[in-house]
């Protein structure tokens, strides 16, 4: 018989896991949840009725949260000359090129963004196999291949978050830190779920968003009620 951990079972204490909640409520619930000892990452998960297998119904792209993440994120910028510079003086963690290709191919992979020149792709353009899988390639749809290399760094380091959609039509977002308060982590969660509720490729049929769960690294997922959620954002 399986065996559940004592902060399992003070869960079932706070709320009704087959309940649809509001916005604020969920927040609230989350909060009040037996937590770990570190500050957890708060993530939102929306089921889609998207089918990734067409071209034209992919969801992939990119937003800066008000109130940023709350992760201390290690940029590596594939860049030479200038724009080398350029990333240094933004802050970028790591700058370079042919070495860090050579330390990626033989396993490295201790940054959270990578950012590249356009000029330089055809030979990073190698690395996709590794770097692609960990959603790590650079790309231009999510503003990380660019020549403005300063904003994207600064952008990266200040609370950009990038969504893609997954086989089975989900999409997984951070929004913060279970530290922060309440009102910010609702603007940051508003502001994902605005983004994402405009993203609905014209080709698709039927409903977009079937479901949005409330959750973070160690706790169970809170539901959320769809319809009024989406009235938040219009407001």
């Amino acid at each position: 018989m399986k065996t559940r951990s004592n902060r399992y079972s003070k869960w079932k204490d706070f709320y009704d896991k087959q309940q649809k909640y509001g916005l604020d409520e969920g927040i609230e619930i989350l909060k009040k949840l037996p937590s770990a000892k570190f500050d957890e990452t708060v993530e939102i998960h929306m089921n889609t009725g998207v089918d990734p297998r067409k071209a034209d119904q992919q969801i992939r792209n990119s937003l800066i949260l008000p109130h940023g993440t709350g992760k201390v994120v290690r940029v590596l910028v594939f860049a030479d000359g200038d724009k080398a510079t350029e990333a240094k003086e933004a802050g970028a963690d790591y700058v370079g090129l042919d070495e860090y290709i050579e330390k990626i191919t033989s396993g490295w992979l201790d940054f959270d963004v990578a950012i590249a020149t356009p000029n330089l792709m055809a030979k990073i353009g190698r690395l996709g196999k590794i770097l692609g899988p960990r959603q790590l390639m650079p790309n231009p749809k999510v503003g990380t291949v660019t020549m403005d290399v300063a904003k994207a760094v600064q952008d990266s380091k200040g609370g950009k978050v990038v969504y893609k959609v997954d086989k089975f039509s989900n999409l997984h977002v951070p929004a913060g830190k279970l530290s922060f308060e309440n009102e910010k982590l609702r603007e940051n969660l508003l502001t994902i779920i605005s983004a994402i509720a405009k993203e609905k490729p014209a080709a698709m049929k039927g409903q977009y968003l079937k479901s949005i769960t409330l959750t973070s690294t160690m706790k169970p997922g809170i539901r959320l009620n769809v319809a009024d959620t989406l009235l938040l954002t219009k407001k």
